[in-house]
């Protein structure tokens, strides 16, 4: 099989495996899984925010977990390992998901959006980017809203190496609506916060 092929075949298996985990382990709070492919076989982390869940009595259902991603996914020797989310408030993917589960209950869009844009910075991050697209408030036609707060970077270098992404969607009676997160958690070295040097006058008021 040509390297290409190869590929290919290897991200969609990979995205598969993706959304088999998510649906799975929705309720304890699963963010996202990274494989990594070694000598002794393929290592799959997965991170969620309750591991427990995950894991099982005695780790009875990891063991489960393992063999039917190996007959599932013709993955030899997949060799897992489970990590907490220790802030589930930063994480992207959970937030989303978070998201579709309100939008879902019939929550207006506007008011779950802002909640977790204050959420979120409050929990430290200096920027929040959301997005919804699909069938919102009643609407017949497909429309998309923006959310933000803070500053996120939305290309080059920063945007790849800075910016944490999310993705999910909601089922709505109305259609599907795609859920997009993106979180900065760090500054770029560059930016840097200028402070207001003190004039005479005011080192003069404040004696």
């Amino acid at each position: 099989m040509a390297i290409e092929k190869l590929f290919v075949k290897e991200g969609i298996r990979d995205s598969q495996l993706e959304e088999y985990l998510g649906d799975m382990f929705d309720k304890a709070g699963y963010s996202h899984t990274e494989m990594q492919r070694t000598p002794m076989g393929t290592r799959i982390i997965i991170f969620a925010h309750r591991p427990g869940l995950i894991i099982g009595k005695s780790g009875r259902r990891i063991q489960e977990l393992t063999e039917a991603i190996k007959v599932r996914f013709g993955i030899e020797n997949p060799l897992l390992d489970v990590k907490e989310v220790d802030e589930p408030l930063l994480d992207p993917a959970i937030v989303a998901k978070r998201i579709a589960r309100s939008l879902e209950k019939g929550i207006n869009f506007k008011k779950v959006c802002n909640f977790y844009l204050e959420e979120v910075t409050k929990g430290g991050a200096i920027g929040i980017t959301i997005r919804v697209a699909g069938k919102l408030a009643g609407v017949e036609r497909s429309r998309f809203a923006k959310f933000r707060r803070g500053f996120v970077a939305h290309s080059g270098e920063y945007a790849e190496t800075l910016v944490r992404n999310g993705f999910t969607r909601a089922a709505m009676k109305p259609g599907m609506v795609g859920i997009q997160v993106k979180i900065m958690m760090e500054s770029p070295k560059e930016i840097t916060v200028k402070q207001k040097v003190p004039s005479v006058e005011d080192i003069v008021a404040g004696a």
